[in-house]
Parts: structure tokens; C-alpha cells; sequence
């Protein structure tokens, strides 16, 4: 049978929890696990954290209600808010919080003839220049606002464009932009603070902090590794070595015969390729661990399968073959991939069976 699977570890993430309430221990933790937990599974990682986190963050409803169906209980927000009447009265019923970033979603609020309230996360712009309101018009959002009924309280909430980024002086520029606003505004509490900021900027850690990708074991930084920050990889993406080739000097392998043996090679092929989400795209020498040894990739990756070099270790056909996770980190395959972490986590597909451990 074939082998490809991921295993999510349950203790690591615990501990990963536990870092971030480390680094902002005065902070209410939101856990993002919006996009399936960043490709985790998004009902297993809830049901492990939900009593060690004081809420959930998602991307849309329906990402909401398919964790309130699975049977969690405990506080989901809604990042994108929602985008109609009918979209509002579902939040209503599965007691979502909602971020608040246009004109439309203050009127939706308006209309509602419920008797539910909610807490509602007023996002301004100050920078990213993505979602939220203009730093001009945030009074008079957070003044409607708080007249509504259906709104229990208000929470100001931003987003860095850089803060993975401590050379740049984006994030000290939107800090400037938000402490004008608190002046400006009654008091309330504030969410600034994603995973960079908990780990670089303390001074944006406020009443809540939303972790996204230290809480699964990755570092948000290009120059420092999650081993830099005591964090522990949650996912662990492993197959088995089915094969064994042995080329002769000046043949070659793969697609494209892109790589050509520069002496007498003995090859393994593993079971997993880009159709199961490992990246296509990757420069030379990309490290693998075959029973806990490091060898590289050699030549293309197939949608099925990868070639490895196995001259240089010991290696039998059945053997665990580790791409990313407890060993190796995916901080490493990313910047091999000219991509990031979180791409490798969310792109793996249905084809790879998944564990809990």
C-alpha cells in the first residue's frame, strides 16, 4: 500500500500554544486556523486547542460553520467578516465574533432584527492597504457601531504588511498610524499583533495576539528557523522508499533528464511527488531524510514520485523517507522551493493519509 502520509503532532502543538502565551503572556491568544489550519485540519487542530486558546480565527462563515457542525463550542471569528443579511443571521445563530471592515458590513449590522449580540473586531487600515477602514472614517464606524444593539462590545484590530521584516519601517509606520488612532478613540482593547509581531514587536502584543504560523512550528521569518523560538513542527510529512536504481556515471534521471550522475549512483524513488502537494519547483540538492539520514533530491519531481540519492547512506526499499517536519525543517524546503511555509502546509492534498499522534 502506498505509504504518503502526514502526522499531526499532538504535543507539539501544545507547546507551540504554550510559546506564544510565553511571548505575550499578558494577551488573549487567538488561534488562526482558517484554510483547514493552514493545511493541518482545522477540526483536529481545533479540537485540541480549544480549551488552551481563547478563541478561533477563520477566513468565512462557512469555514465557521463547518467547525461549529464538527462540535466546537468555543469563540470563532470571522476575518473577513460577512457579506450579506442572510450571511449575518447565520453568524448570528453559530455565535460568531465578526471583523468589521466596510461601510456595507455596519449597515448589515444595522438592519439585524435579532436579539443575539456579538463582540465585533473594527479593522482599520493602517497600512497593508488590504481590507479596513481608512484611519479618516474609523470614528464614525466605531461611533455607529456601538450604538447597535446586536453589538455587545468592540474591539480595534489591524494588520502588519512587514513585521516578518525587521529591516523595513512599514510596521514602525503603522504602529505611528494606530497610536494616533487610540487617542482619537474611546478606549478599547487592540489586536495588532500575527506571529511575526509576537515574536519580534512586543510593544503590538495588547489585549489579543493571533497566531497563525509559529502556532504549527514554522518561523514567519526568512533568516531564523522555528528552532530559533522553541518552536516544534506539528506536521510531520513522511512515504517510503519503493525503489532502488543503480546508474552508471554520465546517465541521467527524471523528466527533462535534467540531472546527469557525475559518478556511479545508486538511486532511490520515494512515494510522493506534486500530486500530493510537495512542491514541483525546487533547486538542487533539496534535503530529504531517509531513516533519519540526510541525501538529496536528484532530478525532477514527478506527480507521483521523487528520485533521491542513496550512495552515500544506508538504505533498503520500505524505509521511512521524511520530507518536511520532525528532523527537517519545512522553514528549509520553502526557501528551496522559493516559497513559504505556509504554501508547503496548505497545498498538501486528499491523496496523503493523515494521523494524529
Amino acid at each position: 500500500m502506498r505509504n504518503a502520509h502526514l502526522t499531526i503532532n499532538h504535543q507539539a502543538l501544545l507547546h507551540n500554544v504554550a510559546q506564544i502565551k510565553r511571548y505575550a503572556p499578558q494577551s488573549k491568544v487567538m488561534a488562526m486556523v482558517k484554510a483547514d489550519a493552514y493545511g493541518h485540519g482545522a477540526v483536529v487542530v481545533s479540537n485540541i486547542i480549544k480549551n488552551h486558546v481563547d478563541a478561533l480565527g477563520v477566513a468565512f462563515l462557512a469555514e465557521a460553520i463547518a467547525l461549529r457542525e464538527a462540535g466546537i463550542h468555543c469563540p470563532i471569528a470571522i476575518l473577513e467578516g460577512v457579506f450579506s443579511t442572510n450571511e449575518l443571521d447565520l453568524a448570528f445563530k453559530h455565535d460568531c465574533y465578526l471583523v468589521v471592515h466596510q461601510q456595507a458590513q455596519v449597515d448589515f449590522l444595522s438592519q439585524y432584527a435579532g436579539n443575539k449580540k456579538t463582540l465585533i473586531w473594527l479593522k482599520v487600515d493602517s497600512g497593508m492597504h488590504r481590507l479596513g477602514f481608512t484611519p479618516q472614517d474609523i470614528t464614525s464606524a466605531y461611533t455607529q457601531l456601538r450604538a447597535l444593539p446586536c453589538v455587545h462590545d468592540i474591539i480595534l484590530t489591524s494588520h502588519f504588511a512587514c513585521a516578518d521584516d525587521l529591516g523595513s519601517p512599514k510596521t514602525s509606520q503603522q504602529l505611528q498610524v494606530l497610536d494616533e488612532l487610540t487617542k482619537q478613540l474611546p478606549p478599547l482593547a487592540r489586536s495588532f499583533a500575527n506571529s511575526a509581531a509576537i515574536l519580534a514587536w512586543p510593544q503590538t502584543h495588547h489585549q489579543w495576539v493571533r497566531a497563525g504560523i509559529m502556532l504549527y512550528g514554522s518561523s514567519p521569518f526568512a533568516n531564523k528557523t522555528a528552532h530559533d523560538f522553541n518552536l516544534q513542527a506539528v506536521m510531520t510529512l513522511k512515504t517510503q522508499l519503493i525503489a532502488i536504481q543503480h546508474l552508471k556515471q554520465g546517465e541521467t534521471v527524471g523528466y527533462g533528464s535534467t540531472w546527469q550522475a557525475q559518478r556511479d549512483t545508486r538511486l532511490g524513488v520515494i512515494a510522493i511527488g506534486y500530486g500530493d502537494g510537495y512542491p514541483r519547483h525546487l533547486l538542487p540538492n533539496t534535503p530529504v531524510l531517509v531513516n533519519g539520514q540526510k541525501t538529496v533530491i536528484i532530478g525532477r519531481v514527478s506527480m507521483d514520485m521523487i528520485t533521491v540519492d542513496l550512495t552515500d547512506i544506508e538504505a533498503q526499499i520500505g524505509d521511512d523517507v521524511t520530507l518536511w517536519g520532525e528532523g527537517l525543517s519545512a522553514d528549509t524546503i520553502a526557501n528551496s522551493a522559493n516559497t513559504i511555509s505556509y504554501e508547503l502546509f496548505c497545498q498538501i492534498t486528499q491523496r496523503v493519509t493523515r494521523f494524529i499522534a
